[in-house]
């Protein structure tokens, strides 16, 4: 077969050196007939292996039947379906060639998001354990939100999957840009839209910053593909060769990586960077209202007698002054405050362990002192009570119960006035 080489070199002695067939045949030392189909064709030879049979070809009927009645028939059924003898590679191949007759193709259009659009969230679960507590350390969820527009990334982690935590995080994330886009895109997490319904609290969030939340359909991760991308490049650029003390350590990290490098690259879909692009994308959000959402863990409750709250397995003690009546215990990602009637009757730092008790000792000196107060009580009770010889208690009336009992009344006072009013 004549190299592209020597049909090149046949084209430029005869057509640009005016060299004649017989002394390029010559010079060459190739046949005459290659050299003039050489100067026939206008494309370079090309080796063309003859089509050969597969292995598949006679089984192909049966598939089709298959096929036509079960388009989306797995490989493995099919080959035990028709008998198939040989490795699965072949059929593979020829399924991937003619399933879509069957199948159909879907396509995907190219989104282009506005400015102040759109912002994808997603809850990415890095597998480095944290320590929480002594002796204790845990997978915690990490909130991602990136702007369609600029790509620009915003992260932090957060204590639980539960609706309040992370519309708490929402919060923290959105008032760091410092406006909201328009719609808020969200899979189908349990706290958010897991019934496929915008949970309360999520719509009561959004409606407060004039926003929406948009569910993703079921099992299309690609609908929020730019944040499925982020929740990677954390993965591989983030979490390698790092170590985390506390969730206030990560967050540390992961605010510094996020500043100085996710938002400074250049992303190659926007040609351009995600920190400078930003300023085209916030000023086409919306602004944020006046009073923020209620955001955090939040239940009213009566105190009991223990005097103690329990917010997500972990019990936060409370003044026992107001044991018996209705608290209003509200937790934020880094703090438990409980009120009664509008007055704050505990505050503490949240603990993101699990099952662990949490007192103030002012709390428990308050506690004892009314237990010492009560027992006083209890003794002078029983030392105003008298026993009969078989035990039995008596107690002891006030002498005017005897004077109200006989009619006789000591008083002079009272005893005039009663005597002036019956005459």
């Amino acid at each position: 077969m004549l190299s592209v080489e020597d049909w090149a070199e046949i084209r430029r002695l005869h057509r640009a050196e005016g060299v004649p067939i017989k002394e390029i045949v010559r010079r060459l030392g190739v046949a005459r007939n290659t050299v003039r189909a050489a100067l026939a064709s206008d494309r370079p030879p090309r080796y063309e292996r003859p089509a050969r049979g597969s292995v598949v070809d006679a089984f192909e009927p049966r598939i089709r039947v298959l096929l036509g009645e079960w388009p989306r028939m797995p490989v493995p059924v099919i080959a035990q379906r028709i008998g198939w003898p040989y490795s699965l590679s072949p059929l593979k191949k020829r399924l991937a060639q003619i399933r879509p007759e069957y199948v159909g193709i879907d396509p995907v259009d190219r989104v282009v998001y506005e400015p102040g659009q759109i912002t994808q969230c997603d809850l990415w679960f890095p597998q480095p354990r944290i320590p929480v507590a002594a002796g204790q350390d845990r997978v915690l969820p990490v909130l991602v939100m990136t702007l369609g527009f600029s790509r620009f990334m915003t992260a932090t982690m957060i204590p639980t999957r539960q609706a309040g935590d992370i519309l708490s995080g929402m919060w923290l994330l959105i008032c760091g840009i410092g406006r909201v886009t328009r719609t808020l895109v969200w899979d189908r997490e349990s706290a958010i839209g897991g019934t496929g319904r915008v949970s309360a609290p999520a719509a009561a969030f959004a409606g407060t910053l004039a926003t929406r939340i948009q569910l993703a359909p079921p099992r299309d991760p690609e609908y929020k593909g730019m944040v499925e991308r982020a929740n990677g490049y954390l993965e591989t650029s983030f979490l390698p060769g790092r170590r985390f003390t506390s969730p206030t350590d990560f967050n540390t990290q992961l605010g510094d990586w996020l500043g100085s490098t996710a938002n400074t690259r250049t992303v190659r879909s926007i040609h351009g960077r995600p920190v400078d692009l930003l300023e085209t994308d916030r000023p086409a959000m919306l602004p944020l209202p006046p009073v923020g959402p209620q955001v955090g863990l939040q239940q009213r409750i009566r105190l009991g007698r223990d005097y103690y709250v329990r917010v997500d397995t972990v019990d936060y003690s409370v003044d026992p002054r107001f044991i018996g009546r209705f608290v209003e215990v509200t937790a934020t990602a880094h703090l438990v405050t409980v009120s009664c009637d509008g007055t704050v009757v505990a505050r503490h730092d949240r603990s993101w362990a699990k099952h662990g008790v949490i007192t103030d000792p002012g709390h428990a000196a308050t506690a004892k002192l009314m237990r010492h107060a009560l027992a006083e009580d209890r003794q002078r009770r029983l030392a105003a009570t008298r026993h009969h010889g078989d035990g039995h208690p008596v107690t002891l009336r006030a002498l005017h119960d005897y004077d109200a009992l006989f009619g006789v009344d000591f008083n002079p006072t009272t005893s005039t006035a009663t005597r002036a009013s019956s005459e």
